[in-house]
């Protein structure tokens, strides 16, 4: 007897075996796909290349942050001159003695405290009418974070905030790193100038005005020093203020010249279009 099947093939009876045998193997007892020779799965793959636990943290945090993160950890502290600039603006109510007091206060805490290894201040002198109402500059310095961060909780320290307090009607700091290869003058002129740069200002055209200002010690000869840096205080007395600049003169004759100096105006011409603020405090040591 014969067998007839729907696709018009025809077999025997006892061929039926096999056929369903067959009609089984198509339908998923095949043999899975052997991958190519030098192909790796995707999930071989993934192993082979994650670094990180995969979890909602590290897809969070691209990998390229760790890596910064590690390298930054690696990087020796910096050492040499931290500077903490401070500038008060004081309440009208303020008298005289009032603010000696405070200048005392401020000028005792180096004997106090032996992580503050230089000490400067005076009264804003600058002609420029840029200084906020700011008054007093103090100028501390520290080898590194470890001298700052031992200063700013020290009881000393804090005792003069109290002194402070009563009499100050703002505050501003400036932190930045010095630089050590600087001469050091006898009687300075500090001409302390800070930026604050408009938020959409090209970081390129940021990078020209630092280097057109650091440029100018070697066109206008009365500078007598010149260091600058960004701020990296941890107080955030800053008002959005990044740079700062500290040139030196050692009379108010270097000054007259430089202030209206052809390389100085040309380089105000550079910092124009991306200055959003400037700030400028001058004082003589001591004064």
């Amino acid at each position: 007897m014969s067998f007839h099947v729907r696709h018009g093939a025809w077999f025997s009876k006892p061929m039926l075996p096999l056929l369903l045998c067959m009609i089984a193997v198509l339908a998923g007892c095949q043999k899975p796909e052997v991958e190519p020779s030098g192909t790796t799965p995707d999930a071989t793959t993934e192993t082979q290349t994650t670094t990180e636990p995969v979890n909602e943290s590290s897809s969070e945090t691209p990998s390229e942050t760790t890596v910064t993160d590690d390298q930054a950890a690696a990087e020796p502290p910096r050492t040499g001159l931290l500077r903490h600039a401070v500038f008060f603006g004081f309440k009208e109510t303020a008298t005289e003695d009032d603010i000696n007091g405070v200048v005392q206060a401020f000028e005792a805490l180096p004997e106090k405290v032996p992580e503050i290894i230089d000490f400067q201040w005076g009264t804003n002198n600058s002609p420029e009418g840029l200084d906020d109402g700011f008054t007093h500059c103090f100028l501390l310095t520290f080898a590194d974070e470890a001298g700052r961060e031992t200063y700013l909780p020290h009881p000393a320290h804090k005792a003069f905030g109290d002194v402070l307090r009563p009499h100050m009607a703002k505050v501003f700091v400036i932190d930045y790193w010095g630089d050590t290869e600087q001469p050091k003058i006898d009687k300075p002129l500090q001409h302390a100038v800070f930026f604050k740069f408009k938020d959409d200002a090209d970081p390129e055209a940021v990078a020209k005005v630092e280097e057109a200002f650091a440029a100018l010690p070697s066109k206008i000869d009365t500078i007598k020093a010149f260091e600058w840096g960004k701020n990296n205080s941890p107080e955030k007395h800053d008002e959005g203020f990044t740079h700062c600049f500290l040139v030196t003169f050692d009379s108010e004759e270097g000054r007259e010249t430089y202030l209206p100096h052809k390389d100085h105006l040309a380089f105000v011409e550079v910092l124009q279009p991306v200055l959003d603020k400037v700030r400028v405090l001058d004082f003589w040591d001591g004064k």
